[in-house]
């Protein structure tokens, strides 16, 4: 029963953790203009989020690994690949999107 809720416990973060790092690789994409800004946005930040969230759901839900290098590994490094994998080549690249104009955005809310 132990073993099945750290199993189940550890799913949850690995979920968690990946839908993250795509919603910020997102967020980095739309928000900021050069390639390089979210690169490097994708790149420093979202690690230290997966490690936050990491720290906080692992002690309530995360089974013991055995070392910190394989916890960095599994619930860090493999979710912000899969996430970044999954927003760039998944998803339209934010120049792709047609949204509305902010004229037609207002006449509409009036």
């Amino acid at each position: 029963m132990v073993a099945a809720f750290e199993l189940l416990g550890l799913l949850f973060i690995l979920l968690v953790n990946t839908a993250i790092a795509a919603l910020m690789t997102r967020f980095f994409r739309v928000r900021l203009y050069t390639r390089w800004g979210s690169v490097i946005y994708t790149v420093l930040l979202i690690p230290i989020v997966l490690v936050v969230t990491t720290l906080v759901l692992g002690s309530i839900l995360g089974p013991n690994l055995g070392s910190a290098g394989t916890v960095i590994a599994l619930t860090v490094l493999m979710p912000a690949s899969v996430g970044v994998a999954f927003d760039y080549f998944w998803m339209p690249a934010p120049d792709d999107v047609d949204l509305p104009d902010r004229s037609d955005r207002r006449q509409v809310r009036r």
